[in-house]
């Protein structure tokens, strides 16, 4: 994906909002240097590429391959305030979060479970050229109860990534169905208590009768 970018005067960003321009910061170990990017289409790029693509970052006609590395937002309005693209290079390894697609019905899943997703993503460090776009992770096979973890993924990789989170991790899993087995207890407790009840009346009833 393309963005243009602008240099821009620090201490101008709130000026650069209000036209509509996203300030940023586009840096690596040899530059650093302020800019500005349109923040529609910015909004459109970090949509597409998420911040594990890579983007040619255009800057007065000199191009750069980046990384999103940071964005930060207005919480209240959901809006980019300011964003850090990291330029990188052939030869240099990056860290980058690699997003996980789901695919599938797991077998659990037909059997009543319910699926628990707790990772979306896994961190891997990976020459530019060899980033993945995601990964699709199949989950039919699950039974309730089983567990996919970070380890799993590993041969989906590309062999050139080095996988940075715990291979123990997990990322998705079967469990089971809660709400079903809420209504199975509600349901006895509700057998149940008529029949306390039915004791206890007797009881009284018996009492009663042995004071008369």
């Amino acid at each position: 994906m393309k963005l243009q970018a602008e240099k821009r005067d620090k201490g101008k960003s709130r000026e650069l909002r209000r036209q509509g321009r996203l300030p940023g910061v586009v840096y690596n170990n040899e530059i650093n240097e302020s800019l500005s990017v349109d923040a529609r289409a910015f909004d459109k790029v970090l949509r597409s590429a998420g911040t594990s693509a890579l983007v040619d970052l255009e800057v007065d006609g000199e191009v750069h391959a980046v990384l999103v590395k940071q964005v930060q937002m207005d919480k209240r309005r959901r809006e980019a305030m300011h964003v850090d693209f990291y330029a990188v290079t052939a030869n240099q390894e990056v860290d980058v979060t690699v997003p996980l697609e789901f695919t599938g019905t797991a077998v659990g899943v037909r059997d009543g479970g319910q699926l628990d997703v707790q990772r979306r993503e896994v961190h891997i460090a990976i020459l530019p050229r060899f980033i993945p776009a995601g990964v699709a992770l199949d989950v039919s096979a699950l039974v309730i109860g089983g567990t996919l973890h970070v380890s799993d993924v590993v041969p989906l990789l590309p062999p050139e990534a080095r996988v940075l989170d715990d291979l123990d991790l997990a990322l998705v899993a079967v469990v089971p169905p809660r709400v079903v087995e809420e209504d199975v207890t509600a349901e006895g407790e509700g057998a149940e208590e008529p029949e306390v009840i039915g004791r206890e009346d007797d009881e009284d009833a018996g009492e009663a009768e042995s004071e008369d």
